[in-house]
């Protein structure tokens, strides 16, 4: 079937294709396995419906590798990281203070049913994905494939990868939903995107790398010592109030 030249061209042309998809995907699999996407992943699946994640996901992931491979085959260029780092920063930053905020609405006002979905919910999600993704390694991954493989296997394979590797990021958060309070979720989603923000503008936009890593860490620190101090307060106070009602009671009999 593939002896006519032109049904051979378009054989080699498909086997080049799907050979760059079995690549891409599997590079950029890999590549995601811990790294920041997955953790975001992670963040957003504590906030929003699972459905909502992985779409936008998909479509940021399509967004992003689209133009790293229009920029790798037909440029042979790299991203402006520096600009995107700095825009990626201040949306985390912003996402942080946001989610925060949600946090302590819902606490102050003593939510007992289950919590809204937040609107512009998946548009939020495009948006950081696309934002973190721009200058990130697997960006640049895409680019270099894009410039030796096909561009199409490129595109697709890659895509697939990430969101192979982010659905088992949403898993990962869904059983953490389950077994987690709203209000700590809440805290913790917005830790994450402070911790995401933070390193972003003093280790990719500023190249501060011993920076980021002390300030996060201090920040991770601050925060795990918050939430320690308070359980030992409701710990005590809970004896106190043990304490009163078993002391009182001989007196009331």
């Amino acid at each position: 079937m593939c002896d006519d030249p032109t049904v051979a061209a378009a054989c080699r042309k498909v086997v080049r294709m799907f050979a760059a998809i079995l690549l891409s995907l599997s590079v950029v699999f890999v590549a995601e396995l811990g790294d920041r996407s997955q953790l975001l992943t992670v963040t957003y699946a504590l906030r929003y419906r699972w459905w909502v994640v992985l779409s936008g996901v998909a479509i940021a992931s399509a967004l992003a590798h689209g133009v790293s491979v229009a920029i790798g085959h037909y440029l042979g260029a790299t991203l402006p990281t520096r600009p995107m780092a700095f825009a990626s920063a201040a949306a985390f930053l912003i996402f942080a203070v946001w989610t925060w905020r949600e946090g302590a609405a819902a606490q102050d006002e003593d939510e007992v049913a289950a919590p809204r979905e937040p609107r512009f919910a998946l548009l939020t999600v495009i948006s950081s994905f696309v934002l973190a993704e721009l200058g990130d390694k697997t960006t640049l991954a895409t680019i270099t494939l894009a410039s030796d493989h096909n561009w199409v296997g490129v595109w697709i394979g890659t895509t697939l990868g990430m969101i192979l590797a982010d659905g088992l990021a949403i898993v990962a958060g869904l059983m953490l939903h389950q077994r987690l309070p709203e209000r700590f979720l809440h805290g913790l989603a917005s830790l994450l995107f402070l911790l995401f923000g933070l390193w972003m503008l003093f280790d990719n936009a500023l190249g501060w790398r011993s920076v980021a890593v002390a300030v996060t860490a201090a920040v991770a620190f601050a925060a795990l010592a918050g939430v320690v101090s308070k359980r030992l307060a409701q710990t005590l106070r809970r004896r106190r109030e043990t304490a009163a009602i078993g002391a009182g009671s001989p007196r009331d009999a």
